[in-house]
């Protein structure tokens, strides 16, 4: 059997390491949250406070609640972000590395007789020992091969920590057989629904399906590529295009009354708007999504011309908000969204006779934000802001 895809998974990468530099954190429960104070919630756990119960998600009071001893660290995401480098240029030694898919993911290119499931095994050995000896002993990964990338992938993730799994027509799908729909990477819930309306129910039977059928199924020819790749077909990743601006935001319990949720929404139509300028493109609709607890969450879409300007955005985010507040007032809201869709290049823009903008030609607002931009890179963000908001930074905003 020839193996194609390597798929290496870091084990509780944040919190190792954490505990690579700081050797008092070795062997111990360790939660890595995304605001310094008791109110946060963990983003990542070592496995000492996974064995407590301690997850993704898990508020630092609970986790407290869970596991008294441990301890507590801020994520420091471009730290990560350079061990994430360190890891990648080590593995890229030892077979090709043929994408970063996240600060703690990597794919690679298996040739030769590490195409093989003996040679896999040892290319894998000799990986781990790299990693370890230049980076650290509390540096681990979990390793899976595979006929393309979506079962490389789930192996990796079958046997944690420190592992090594393969997955191939011939112990497929009996070796996912203790798993979940809902377990495989794509298959949310909703999707999990759809499936199970179509008598879809297991594993094996998503493996058996038709892959016309899971096209029709997914509303779109992704789950025709989705089936075939379990199935052992080599399918490549497919190429994506750039199909909005925005971020969504879980709220911490400070954030969580709508008076102060409005203020984090108007930064995150901010950062949106610098990253469409900063790629030369314009936005044609915008979006608000407000999340409820316990009861359904309220969104609304508009459309507008294509355009890049900050205030202009800040404008109709505040129609929405005015016409959201009856339905969100004196409620606890759980997460904030905004969107920018439509996408286009401001290089491709029409020009406007009754406003006299010539083709790509920016407005005097969009002018106008394009030099905040300007002025926030060379002193730093946040120097000038379009009036009052909230940075409600994660960890990925963090240093």
């Amino acid at each position: 059997m020839n193996y194609r895809v390597l798929y290496i998974d870091m084990n509780s990468f944040f919190a190792s390491v954490e505990q690579q530099l700081d050797p008092g954190l070795r062997g111990r429960p360790l939660g890595i949250t995304a605001m310094e104070n008791d109110k946060g919630s963990c983003v990542a756990a070592s496995y000492e406070a996974k064995a407590y119960g301690v997850k993704t998600g898990t508020s630092v009071r609970e986790a407290r609640q869970l596991c008294p001893d441990i301890q507590f660290r801020p994520s420091r995401h471009r730290l990560y972000v350079r061990f994430n480098l360190k890891v990648a240029e080590i593995l890229d030694r030892f077979a090709e590395l043929d994408k970063i898919r996240s600060v703690d993911e990597f794919q690679l290119i298996l040739s030769g007789d590490a195409a093989e499931l003996e040679g896999a095994r040892d290319l894998v050995t000799r990986m781990k020992r790299a990693v370890a000896a230049e980076l650290g002993e509390c540096l681990r990964f979990s390793a899976g091969i595979g006929p393309n990338h979506l079962l490389a992938k789930i192996a990796g993730k079958l046997q944690k920590p420190d592992g090594f799994r393969w997955l191939n027509d011939e112990n497929m799908p009996g070796a996912l057989a203790h798993l979940d729909l809902d377990d495989l990477p794509g298959i949310s819930k909703g999707m999990g629904g759809r499936l199970a309306a179509a008598g879809v129910n297991d594993i094996a039977s998503l493996v058996a399906l038709d892959p016309r059928h899971a096209r029709r199924i997914w509303n779109s020819v992704e789950g025709e590529r989705f089936v075939r790749m379990l199935q052992g077909m080599d399918i490549p990743l497919a190429s994506t295009k750039r199909g909005g601006f925005g971020n969504s935001k879980v709220l911490a319990p400070e954030f969580r009354k709508p008076e102060e949720a409005y203020l984090v929404s108007r930064w995150l139509v901010e950062k949106a708007t610098a990253r469409l300028r900063q790629e030369g493109s314009t936005a044609g609709r915008f979006s608000v999504q407000i999340s409820v607890m316990d009861q359904q969450g309220w969104s609304r879409t508009v459309k507008t011309s294509a355009r890049q300007d900050t205030l202009g955005f800040l404008r109709i985010h505040r129609a929405l908000w005015r016409e959201a507040w009856p339905y969100i007032k004196g409620k606890t809201l759980m997460s904030i969204g905004v969107q920018l869709n439509d996408i286009g290049l401001l290089q491709d823009r029409s020009g406007d006779l009754l406003s006299g903008l010539k083709v790509a030609e920016r407005s005097s607002s969009e002018r106008a934000s394009a030099a905040v931009d300007f002025l926030n890179a060379r002193f730093g963000d946040g120097t000038i802001r379009f009036g009052d908001n909230r940075p409600h930074p994660g960890f990925f905003e963090r240093g």
